[in-house]
């Protein structure tokens, strides 16, 4: 393989089993063995933001990263040896450029008007992240596309990325520069650092990682994804003419079932067979 391997993952229902489904057990414990090799490096890719991203790896016993993408890929942190997190200012900076001069203050005064719109509380919002809750009953497409008119009128170029939070039955709007987005941000983190593309993969498991599943890099969608985010992956991937860098985890490897970190290593096997090695526990190893 490849003497550098830079893994990427999303977290909740990807490396984190907070879904329905089982997880294999020593997954976990035989993922931090992979990413604790000395040529491994290990990003999260998520949309917490660096507190909830703490309270996780806390919560779930994950092994430190070398780099944290969040936010929904507005943010990029590089963690030190001392695990202090240092924020990447320069990504900011770059991306920051598609609102067109506007701050984060004036792009929601732009906003102001619109009914249904309720600021989300300053935790979650950011430089690059403007963040609503929205009635869960309204036209998201019909707000969604008057927010975009608003936008694009004051010649700001936006992403807008809609959600709902079905435990709290509320509606979540963030409206991020355009370049912001999970694949955005690792397509950043792999130059920056001088990776190869075929040096990195990515392991996703929802509709929100769609956009890095159907890209070059390669990708593994988890066992545990769903009927119709895999339909969706295959379909777009085809499309893109990227079928071969998404891999579909089903079970198998060290007879793990292919749900969250089972998935992502059997996935990892797939790119990189020779990473299995790297896998054994450290009493397997002898």
């Amino acid at each position: 393989m490849k003497q550098r391997l830079l893994v990427c993952t999303d977290l909740d229902r990807t490396l984190i089993p907070n879904g329905p489904q089982p997880e294999s057990p020593l997954a976990r414990e035989r993922f931090a063995a992979l990413v604790a090799h000395e040529q491994v490096r290990l990003a999260y890719v998520s949309g917490r933001h660096s507190k909830l991203v703490e309270e996780a790896m806390t919560e779930y016993r994950l092994p430190v990263p070398d780099f944290v993408i969040g936010d929904v890929g507005t943010t990029i942190y590089r963690i030190d040896f001392g695990h202090r997190w240092h924020r990447d200012e320069a990504w900011e900076k770059e991306i920051s450029t598609d609102w067109a001069g506007y701050a984060h203050a004036g792009l929601a005064g732009l906003l102001a008007d619109i009914p249904g719109l309720r600021l989300q509380e300053r935790e979650k919002q950011n430089h690059c992240k403007l963040s609503y809750y929205v009635p869960p009953h309204l036209d998201s497409t019909e707000l969604c596309g008057l927010v975009d008119r608003r936008l694009r009128e004051a010649g700001a170029s936006c992403r807008l990325i809609w959600s709902i939070d079905e435990a709290a039955d509320v509606g979540l709007l963030d409206v991020l520069p355009q370049r912001a987005s999970k694949y955005h941000a690792i397509a950043a983190l792999i130059r920056k650092d001088g990776f190869e593309l075929d040096q990195a993969v990515f392991c996703g498991d929802s509709g929100n990682d769609i956009e890095v599943l159907i890209s070059p890099v390669p990708s593994v969608l988890v066992g545990n994804s769903s009927d119709e985010v895999r339909a969706q992956a295959i379909r777009e991937a085809t499309e893109a003419g990227q079928l071969d860098r998404l891999y579909i985890a089903c079970g198998g490897l060290m007879g793990m079932n292919g749900n969250y970190a089972g998935g992502i290593l059997e996935g990892i096997a797939h790119y990189h067979p020779d990473a299995i090695d790297w896998m054994q526990l450290p009493e397997a190893r002898g």
